[in-house]
């Protein structure tokens, strides 16, 4: 990994920046603190990474590096870790409070872009638009038909079932009403009667939910217990003509039990934008047809991943000031600082 130092400042708190970064973020930083940053963007070890966050005081780092004790084991003097995500499964939360050091998040800023995404994943699944250009692309368009052209599932009229009923979820929810869809969803607690109302949605069980659903949309944060939410028994309630999109978390779905789910057409189609061991994917899901690949986008809109940067950086700066941090996880260890 090639860091950059700004050696005049080193009086002041040392920050490390652990993946790159906009460069603008990056001056606004140095203008407080000393820097080591790595934008050359390259994953850092799990040695590197404990060896870099032992003489810092803060911290910015996104789902690729794995906050445990391990890698707070020599971090004497830091303070805060800010992930520029909403999602915080790269965090060892325990280890983190045993340590003392508080963990911040960047939630409510990605939220519309995330839904617009995860609605757009889902048209695209259902549709079948990846499958269709690699099928012009190949060059087997070669006359338009009514029923030898890839045909797809509509939406309009369908019913979609939410699995994980935060912002996101919800955002979805309100642009399926755009679509005269009927929303179901289940959560690990029912939204009030206000918030389902203006979701236009109805709160059923897990197996109602993928037994019902036209299209299947997995939104929920990712936890031991979350782990295979999705896997062949939940694949094998669902319909035939069914789709499934994750944009929550990769684990959250099997993916090797989805692959042959999918090549054995026991549902029509899936979208996912995320992965287990990602940037890895499992190698029975390359060979399917009937699903659309994403490299976890959803949050990918210049606009967004600025406001995301900002966010984790006014975490940091907060935290480093003796502040309490707008987006604070655990807010114990503020309370005994």
């Amino acid at each position: 990994m090639n860091t950059q130092t700004n050696t005049s400042l080193a009086h002041k708190p040392k920050i490390l920046v652990a993946r790159a970064i906009f460069p603008e973020a990056l001056v606004k930083l140095e203008a407080f603190y000393e820097v080591h940053s790595n934008q050359s963007d390259q994953l850092m070890s799990a040695e590197a990474l404990q060896k870099a966050l032992s003489d810092v005081q803060g911290a910015l780092v996104t789902g690729s590096e794995r906050i445990d004790a391990s890698a707070l084991a020599l971090a004497k003097d830091l303070k805060v870790v800010a992930n520029i995500s909403v999602g915080y499964n790269n965090f060892d939360i325990p280890a983190m409070n045993a340590a003392g050091v508080m963990a911040t998040n960047t939630p409510d800023v990605l939220t519309d872009t995330t839904a617009d995404f995860g609605f757009a994943l889902l048209m695209a699944t259902a549709r079948r638009i990846t499958e269709s250009e690699h099928w012009v692309r190949a060059g087997k368009w070669d006359q338009w038909s009514i029923v030898n052209n890839p045909l797809g599932m509509d939406l309009h009229n369908s019913t979609v079932g939410i699995i994980g009923m935060g912002r996101i979820g919800q955002g979805i929810a309100k642009r399926a009403l755009g679509f005269g869809m009927k929303v179901i969803y289940h959560n690990r607690s029912q939204l009030s009667a206000e918030d389902e109302k203006a979701c236009g949605a109805s709160y059923v069980a897990k197996e109602s939910l993928l037994q019902n659903a036209d299209h299947v949309v997995l939104v929920l944060p990712y936890t031991a217990q979350n782990h295979h939410t999705i896997g062949a028994a939940e694949i094998a309630l669902m319909k035939p003509t069914a789709t499934l999109v994750n944009i929550a978390r990769g684990g959250i779905v099997d993916d090797s039990a989805l692959a042959q789910a999918l090549q054995a057409g026991k549902i029509f189609a899936a979208g996912l934008d995320v992965f287990e061991g990602e940037p890895q994917v499992h190698p029975e899901l390359l060979k399917c047809s009937n699903i659309v690949l994403a490299p976890h986008i959803a949050s990918a809109t210049e606009k967004t991943r600025r406001a995301m940067v900002d966010l984790a950086i006014e975490n940091l700066q907060a935290a480093l000031d003796g502040k309490e941090p707008p987006s604070l996880i655990n807010t114990e260890v503020f309370s005994k600082a």
